[in-house]
């Protein structure tokens, strides 16, 4: 093989076939939306949409075919592979969104206007490859945050790419590709690994990655049926016929689990003013935010106390009900200068049952409160859907969310941030490392991690990771914040720049304002980087930019 490739080319091709086939994938699923499009009867939309998987797919097919021969992927290529595979997705995913804006004539962008709307289609702002390119990038890596101002303006085919993108995107592209690939061996598990994954549900990668699937599919299904029929019970939803309101099930349903956050509302999911809607999204995002092995334990075993057993679910749920009393604590206390935020009603009778208990607690508290629940668990659990005008609320409540940002749910989900297990090793890890004082030099030292007894040389190499990864993230988080705010306009201030850099980071998509077409470009390619960087945890960009420079070899 080195006497084909080269040494040097050895590495490129095996690089090259894997991109390859993330891309081919990806044309695949772009010649599959023309199809929506073609049912909607978006005819110049369908179009875009063909056009760009046939550039996709020529590219895609040429990189595989091309390599074929290449070596299995070590390591070293699994990192490189998902750093530059993600960004090569989100590149040539930017193109229907770009083909769509140029190629549909104005007469047929404006009847995807609303009627009575004051506003021009969202369509026209992906004429911007910039802008084409964040969306597309937002999408893939389940962030979020978006450049269209009016999303029921856009195309119903544009608007299911930007869902199927993100519902792919939270499971992973590359988990995606192996499990079409059906690659047995040490060189699936490489890419397996490179996306933040470790823990196996089966012995073979192949079969962990179509149980995930399995997974998500199912829970996908249930998902849309449980938000049609609470749509149908809004307000909202006695307006919308039936295919409209299955339509924004099906959307919402398929970025809430995947903790994705896109929608296809004004306002996201405060357009409903729904408790039942919010109600109903609440465990949808709880589920996307715990790691795929726990599901299948708890399915395959019908046994619901896998949740609780389980280290890391465990501690999202603590952190649920702690952050969540905490911001609500904030949001009350705010009230007086936050009052703009709130809606004052009464929702489901809370506020008079809180007045009949004693607690004095008045509408626009209520409605604070209800606020700060559904806000704190999009935040934690990476989804980004919005309820209530952020911006409008108090630095101290801002800072709270951005800190659940930063954390984030389980490993082995489809959620952004450092993530628990990260943060408890550390935690731990400190503990471990003050109580070796203490000890003999000749004891031996393990430590306990869950279920999991580590030896001294176990517990070193853990805790570094985590350590060195939650340092970098925060370096990151840092820096970009600060740039954010001396670029930003003069009304935002840190808190709401810190707030930005932690949702594009983080992966979420939740917003004070900031991020829209009119942002100073360079704030837009910063976010746009730090989503590609938080969505595969630093490292295997690091590895690509040493490649680049360096080579692939030690």
């Amino acid at each position: 093989m080195p006497g084909r490739y080269g040494r040097l080319g050895t590495d490129i091709a095996t690089i090259a076939r894997d991109v390859g086939s993330l891309v081919a994938m990806e044309s695949a699923l772009m010649a599959g939306s023309a199809l929506v499009a073609a049912v909607f009867r978006e005819w110049h939309v369908a179009g875009a949409f063909l056009l760009a998987a046939a550039v996709t797919g020529v590219v895609g097919v040429a990189g595989r075919r091309r390599f074929s021969g290449a070596p299995q992927p070590k390591m070293k290529h699994g990192m490189v592979i998902a750093a530059g595979g993600w960004f090569t997705t989100a590149l040539f995913g930017a193109l229907p969104f770009l083909l769509a804006a140029h190629l549909t004539p104005p007469a047929a962008v404006a009847a995807y206007v609303p009627a009575g709307a004051d506003y021009s289609s969202s369509l026209y702002y992906f004429r911007d490859p910039l802008h084409a390119l964040f969306e597309s990038m937002s999408g893939w890596t389940g962030s979020g945050l978006t450049m269209a101002v009016h999303e029921p303006s856009l195309p119903r085919a544009i608007q299911w790419w930007r869902s199927l993108i993100q519902w792919v995107g939270g499971v992973g592209v590359v988990v995606l590709t192996v499990s079409i690939l059906a690659r047995p061996g040490s060189g699936s598990y490489a890419l397996y690994r490179s996306e933040a994954r470790e823990k196996k549900i089966h012995p073979s990668v192949v079969s962990t990655v179509r149980t995930v699937w399995k997974i998500f599919l199912l829970y996908t299904a249930l998902s849309v049926a449980t938000l049609f029929a609470a749509i149908l019970a809004t307000e909202r939803g006695a307006s919308l016929s039936l295919a409209a309101a299955f339509w924004e099930a099906l959307n919402h349903a398929m970025t809430g689990l995947s903790t994705g956050g896109f929608s296809i509302t004004d306002n996201s999911i405060a357009t409903y003013n729904s408790p039942l809607i919010e109600g109903v999204l609440l465990p949808m995002m709880a589920l996307g935010a715990i790691a795929f092995p726990v599901h299948y334990a708890m399915l395959q075993e019908r046994d619901p106390s896998h949740l609780w057993e389980d280290l890391q679910t465990r501690w999202l749920f603590v952190l649920f009900v702690l952050g969540t009393a905490v911001l609500i604590a904030q949001n009350v206390l705010t009230l007086p200068q936050a009052a703009g935020a709130f809606v004052a009603e009464d929702w489901l009778g809370l506020s008079t049952l809180a007045e009949t208990a004693g607690l004095g607690l008045s509408p626009m508290a209520a409605d604070a409160s209800r606020d700060a629940v559904f806000q704190f668990v999009s935040a934690l659990s990476c989804t980004g859907f919005q309820s209530a005008p952020i911006g409008d609320w108090s630095d101290g409540g801002k800072l709270i969310l951005s800190g659940a940002m930063v954390v984030g749910g389980a490993a082995g989900s489809t959620v952004g941030g450092i993530k628990i297990i990260r943060l408890y090793t550390i935690g731990r890890g400190i503990a471990w490392q003050f109580g070796r004082v203490f000890l003999p030099t000749n004891a031996v030292v393990t430590a306990k991690m869950g279920d999991r007894t580590l030896n001294r040389q176990e517990m070193e190499a853990e805790f570094s990771e985590a350590a060195i990864v939650s340092l970098l993230w925060v370096v990151l988080l840092v820096v970009g914040s600060l740039l954010m705010v001396n670029l930003a306009p003069v009304e935002f201030g840190y808190a709401d720049a810190l707030f930005e850099v932690a949702s594009a980071q983080g992966n979420v998509g939740l917003s004070t304002g900031i991020v829209g077409p009119s942002m100073d470009p360079r704030l837009e390619g910063m976010l746009l980087f730090n989503m590609w960087v938080g969505r595969l945890e630093i490292i295997p960009v690091l590895a690509l930019f040493r490649s680049l420079v360096y080579g692939m070899e030690p």
